[in-house]
């Protein structure tokens, strides 16, 4: 089966030079078909040298290619629609192809006046906002590259909202019942071209039920009202200042209804980034009770977030350089500096290469 998955994923690389990339939008008033392409690689170097029994120390160093196909149609009266197919395909460096992960990317997308939905294995990319740290770690944005669901979103000059479901584990044997929804939006109070100013915030629902040998279920509950400001002396471009920081409330609730353990955990998270030309500082942390208390007993498979949100203080201080930036492509490095209350401090090496395909035709055609 994997053969036959990396046979498909070479044939979608071989894209047929008549289709246009995904990213191009569509033109309501020259209504056709159009055959569609994309292709993303994502190179990742993410090494913790963790002190803190919260977290183990470990390597993620890889891999992941997707490329895409597919056709899209669009005009004024039914809006735009959009059927993509292809893989992802993810490679652990120093590892064999058996090792490797090959999953799928298949989706339908409709638009129309701000409103989109999604349905089927959706990448996450194709959210407004990346999710933040407690709703998805650093190792989990490179292994689990898609939402497997449905996602719906709205989007204009004022502000933007998202919902998804992603239900990432159907009852099987050895296999558990588990989704999450999970909901974020962002309203500009104050916006002009350097300023913003915006109330929002995240909410997830997270549950996790029986498999047909082990009966439990587990309830995970989050919510993150914030307020945020950004500034950025020259949009779009690497050489400028950039500002942004974000703080809020965050509550979480989480059950084990079969051992009888609820907790709920109260506490106070922020977000700030400050960055010159291609060097960053950001800083992240959070202050307050467990904010995933069964994380011991389920890890993973309740929580896809930092488990060191088990800390009644956690802080993260990254200091990076962005070596190269354009719409298509970036290249990362920082070395991040770790600490939770009563522990002595971890760190953490990160390089990141990101490549897409769709982008640079859009790039190349704006150039001519």
């Amino acid at each position: 089966m994997k053969r036959i998955a990396i046979l498909i994923l070479l044939a979608l690389s071989l894209l047929p030079m008549w289709a246009e990339p995904a990213g191009v939008p569509a033109n309501a008033d020259s209504a056709r078909v159009r055959f569609l392409y994309d292709v993303d690689l994502m190179v990742t170097f993410d090494n913790h040298e963790s002190h803190t029994a919260l977290e183990p120390s470990s390597t993620l160093f890889g891999t992941r290619l997707t490329p895409t196909i597919g056709v899209g149609y669009c005009d004024s009266v039914v809006g735009s629609h959009r059927l993509m197919a292809g893989v992802s395909y993810i490679q652990p460096f120093g590892s064999t192809w058996r090792q490797a992960k090959v999953l799928p990317t298949v989706y339908y997308q409709f638009e129309k006046k701000g409103f989109r939905a999604n349905f089927g294995f959706v990448p996450y990319s194709t959210l407004y906002d990346e999710l933040p740290d407690y709703l998805m770690s650093d190792s989990m944005r490179f292994v689990y590259p898609n939402i497997q669901g449905i996602l719906l979103q709205y989007g204009d000059a004022r502000g933007h909202v998202e919902l998804f479901c992603d239900w990432r584990g159907m009852m099987a044997d050895s296999v558990r019942e588990a989704f999450r929804i999970v909901a974020n939006g962002r309203g500009y109070a104050y916006s002009t071209d350097n300023h913003k100013i915006y109330l929002g915030g995240n909410g997830m629902l997270n549950h996790l039920s029986h498999s047909e040998r082990v009966l439990g279920v587990c309830d995970d509950m989050t919510l993150n009202p914030l307020v945020g400001y950004t500034y950025d002396s020259r949009r779009e471009r690497i050489h400028s200042w950039k500002a942004r920081i974000e703080a809020g409330y965050l509550l979480s609730w989480q059950r084990d209804r079969v051992a009888g353990i609820s907790n709920i955990s109260n506490g106070f998270r922020m977000d700030g980034e400050l960055r010159w030309w291609f060097i960053g500082l950001r800083e992240q942390l959070y202050a307050g009770g467990n904010a995933m208390s069964l994380y011991p007993q389920y890890g993973r498979l309740l929580n896809q977030g930092d488990s060191k949100y088990q800390a009644p203080f956690y802080s993260r201080t990254d200091i990076y350089l962005t070596l190269a930036e354009w719409q298509f492509m970036s290249i990362y490095a920082g070395w991040n500096i770790i600490w939770t209350k009563g522990e002595p401090l971890s760190q953490q090496q990160q390089i990141t290469c990101l490549f897409r395909l769709g982008e640079l035709m859009n790039y190349v055609s704006a150039r001519r």
